[in-house]
């Protein structure tokens, strides 16, 4: 089992997430079409699936993940990322 992730009290929980989640999608753990599971994140990191929204939110803004209705949300192609 997974140690507990570990927030930093002083800044948001989504932030947090969103900058390990794009560590792990920029360094290849989650490679391109790799799923992302908001209730797998909100077991994961132990939050509020509210936090998991906003978390997958900014990465959609960034352009590391998109989502197809219906389906989910999934890497994107690394030339798709807002730099």
């Amino acid at each position: 089992m997974e140690d507990e992730w570990q927030f930093d009290p002083t800044s948001p929980k989504s932030a947090q997430m969103a900058a390990e989640l794009e560590r792990r999608i920029r360094v290849g753990e989650y490679p391109p079409k790799h799923p992302i599971y908001e209730v797998r994140l909100v077991q994961e990191f132990g939050v509020a699936r509210e936090t998991a929204r906003k978390a997958t939110m900014i990465l959609r803004e960034r352009g590391l993940i998109f989502t197809v209705r219906g389906m989910g949300s999934f890497v994107a192609e690394s030339s798709e990322w807002g730099e």
